[in-house]
């Protein structure tokens, strides 16, 4: 694992994906992406089935799904929604 802090970048998508999140989750969502920067690999996060570099973490019944790139030390965040929706896509 590397040292140091990532960077947190986003897919153009996540800011429409956030603006449909009730404003009681949303702090707490942007809470535990913010806590990446520093712990990539949180407790509970899990890798994607059929996916080289995407994982997921949950806050409450919303998931943050990103994208790890280990070797620039950035985190892209891929899409965040409600459990029942967010896996459609993948």
């Amino acid at each position: 694992m590397s040292s140091g802090e990532y960077e947190i970048q986003y897919k153009k998508s996540v800011e429409k994906d956030l603006r449909k999140l009730p404003s009681s989750q949303l702090k707490g969502i942007v809470a535990r992406i913010q806590a990446l920067a520093t712990d990539p690999h949180p407790s509970g996060s899990v890798k994607l089935r059929g996916s080289l570099d995407l994982f997921r973490v949950r806050h409450t019944d919303y998931r943050i799904i990103y994208q790890l790139h280990d070797d620039r030390l950035v985190i892209l965040v891929v899409k965040v929604g409600h459990r029942r929706e967010i896996y459609r896509d993948f």
